[in-house]
């Protein structure tokens, strides 16, 4: 819909948006977005929001099992570490100038 004689409409290539070029001044004048397939209905954003809301718990959910098994695996895993300092043998360290 261009109104002046120096003002063309194109399509962009990228994401098919509207441009209205003013040739004169070389500049875009306006533009229109793309359709987009992605963008939701209205009709469906209780649902979507529903959606996301249970996404979410589910995420919180995990996380949580995910920490309460997280401090169990450290307390295995520092007993074990325990259990074989116990068993070594106490030895001097080792330092640098022992080296030479």
């Amino acid at each position: 819909m261009p109104q002046l004689t120096t003002e063309r409409e194109l399509v962009c290539p990228c994401c098919g948006a509207t441009l209205v070029v003013d040739l004169a001044l070389g500049r875009i004048v306006s533009h229109g977005e793309a359709p987009s397939a992605t963008r939701p209905e209205l009709s469906r954003a209780e649902q979507i929001l529903a959606e996301q809301a249970a996404r979410r718990e589910a995420l919180f959910n995990q996380s949580v099992q995910d920490e309460k098994g997280k401090s169990d695996a450290l307390s295995r895993r520092f007993e074990e570490a325990l259990k074989q300092a116990h068993q070594e043998p106490v030895r001097k360290p080792l330092r640098g100038f022992d080296l030479d």
